[in-house]
C-alpha cells in the first residue's frame, strides 16, 4: 500500500456511513464488478458502519438496507467521493 493509498483510506475512515450516516465505519472495498475472490483497488472504497457492512441487511448480507434506499455501491461510491470532495 502506498502512502498516497493510505492518507486516502485515512481520509474515507473518518467519513460517517454512506448508508445510515452513522459514525465509527469499517471501510468496504467496492465488490460491484469484481470477480468473487477479487477485492477492489484501495481508491474504490466506501465507509459504512458495520451493521450496514456485515449485518444480516447490510452490504454482505441481504442488502435490503441498500434496496430500501435504492442505493447500490456505485452510489455509495459516488456519494463518498463527493463527501470527500465538499
Amino acid at each position: 500500500m502506498t502512502k498516497a493509498e493510505k492518507r486516502y483510506l485515512n481520509r474515507v475512515a473518518e467519513l460517517p456511513c454512506m448508508v445510515c450516516g452513522t459514525e465509527g465505519v469499517h471501510i468496504h472495498h467496492v465488490r460491484e464488478g469484481q470477480g468473487m475472490a477479487q477485492r477492489a483497488q484501495n481508491w474504490l472504497v466506501i465507509p459504512v458502519c458495520p451493521s450496514c457492512h456485515t449485518g444480516s441487511h447490510g452490504i454482505h448480507g441481504d442488502k435490503q438496507l441498500l434496496k430500501a434506499r435504492k442505493l447500490d455501491e456505485m452510489d455509495l461510491l459516488a456519494m463518498t467521493i463527493e463527501a470527500l470532495n465538499a
